[in-house]
């Protein structure tokens, strides 16, 4: 393969350049993994996404940041069934999805929004201070103490586990100013692979809460809008019973707006079970990207 068909796609807006920015290769099955780690870097999109075919669901994806494979990416599996639906290469319906963590279901409506079934939470208690989790995110320790009298710092994870941290208010929010490289070894500490912090103060009365996501481990320092990580701080916000009885049927999550890329997620969670995240998607860019040789991904060294 010398060159393969290569997209951008906005996921979690309806808008051009919001959103989150995802790759996506719609038939990857001839390239290797060197080629789909540099193509990844090439585009430079938080999570590239290649479809391949698969024998056990309807069809396969890779996942891959500019520098790693990752395992789940929720903005990136959005997006490319909101390409291939709109371009014609899928129908509305529902659909199942081959990942690294499992089959996971995804349905397709007629008006073109994504659900991502995402796979049953994990979420546990962590040990660890408020007094560690603001230095390395530059979150105010106040803050994090203020919103904790029903909700602890956990690691919650469908898929990806991230590190929730709930915080007062959402000016408390804007001011974070992460170390990037304490935000990580706090991450691995608590065996996440990010942190996501959210405030019920959101922008839009509509809005559950405004949520912001670091995941610089995976070579993303601030993701724009993040599918995985709020499927997961839905189930947690059930766990800990966050709004005193039945949680809202539907809930949207707001991120994005402090790196001016603007999205929401439509978040679903019910008795425990696997939560879904929906959402539409734009295409910004659509063209034929030259594949490097396979043997390009041998590493020489002196």
């Amino acid at each position: 393969m010398t060159e393969t068909r290569a997209l951008l796609v906005d996921a979690f807006t309806d808008e051009p350049c919001a959103g989150n920015a995802a790759g996506v290769v719609p038939a990857a099955d001839d390239l290797t993994d060197g080629q789909m780690q540099a193509i990844a870097a090439e585009l430079g999109a938080s999570e590239t996404a290649f479809v391949r075919e698969s024998d056990d669901a309807d069809r396969r994806i890779r996942y891959f940041t500019p520098t790693e494979e990752v395992d789940l990416c929720g903005h990136a599996t959005i997006a490319t069934h909101a390409h291939l639906f709109a371009d014609g290469a899928v129908d509305a319906g529902e659909h199942t999805l081959a990942t690294n963590v499992g089959t996971l279901d995804v349905e397709v409506e007629a008006d073109g929004t994504v659900w991502m079934t995402q796979n049953p939470p994990e979420i546990r208690e962590v040990d660890v201070s408020y007094e560690r989790v603001a230095s390395a995110t530059g979150l105010e320790k106040e803050a994090l103490r203020g919103a904790s009298d029903d909700l602890p710092l956990a690691v919650a994870s469908t898929g990806f586990p991230f590190l929730v941290a709930p915080v007062t208010y959402l000016s408390d929010l804007g001011d974070a100013s992460p170390d990037f490289d304490a935000v990580e070894a706090l991450a691995d500490e608590v065996g996440a692979n990010g942190v996501y912090a959210f405030s019920f103060d959101a922008l839009d009365g509509d809005s559950t809460l405004h949520g912001r996501a670091w995941v610089p481990g995976a070579g993303i320092d601030e993701d724009p809008v993040t599918g995985t990580a709020s499927g997961a701080t839905g189930a947690y916000l059930e766990r800990y019973g966050a709004f005193g009885g039945d949680i809202a049927e539907e809930m949207v999550f707001e991120q994005g707006h402090f790196v001016d890329r603007p999205g929401n997620v439509r978040v679903r969670v019910r008795d425990g079970g696997a939560p879904k995240v929906g959402g539409t998607a734009v295409e910004t860019l659509d063209g034929a990207l030259q594949v490097p040789p396979a043997d390009d991904e041998e590493i020489l060294e002196a």
